[in-house]
């Protein structure tokens, strides 16, 4: 979705960075991203590496690079500055994999595989 956001707004998408999901993988990351504007992170936890990084290199957030994460952990309205995320539906997600899994053993796949579970962007204040 997101590279398909910035096709469509004529903005070619720049290469993806990846990380195994940790803060110490969004660190290392931040250091090869350090002159991007914004940054989109796989989850919140890289994003605080991601935000260490940026503090470490004279980066102020939101000033310089505006930071957004994904899952909304309980602690992403305490990081400094207090992350913007997207927030996930997780026992919405638990639901429907559950669903899928039995239908799987029950030998009854449904279309529910293709459905899509709606997501909140929360704004912080790591964006401007």
């Amino acid at each position: 979705g997101w590279r398909e956001t910035l096709v469509a707004a004529g903005i070619e998408p720049p290469p993806i960075v990846r990380g195994d999901w940790t803060a110490e993988a969004g660190f290392l990351a931040g250091e090869a991203l350090l002159a991007a504007s914004a940054v989109f992170c796989a989850n919140d936890q890289m994003a605080l590496g991601l935000l260490r990084a940026l503090a470490d290199a004279g980066r102020r957030v939101p000033e310089d690079v505006s930071v957004i994460g994904f899952d909304d952990v309980p602690d992403a309205a305490n990081y400094r500055p207090p992350l913007t995320t997207i927030r996930q539906d997780f026992p919405a997600l638990a639901h429907r994999a559950v669903g899928l899994l039995v239908a799987e053993i029950e030998g009854t796949p449904g279309a529910e595989a293709s459905a899509v579970v709606p997501t909140l962007l929360v704004e912080r204040a790591s964006t401007r």
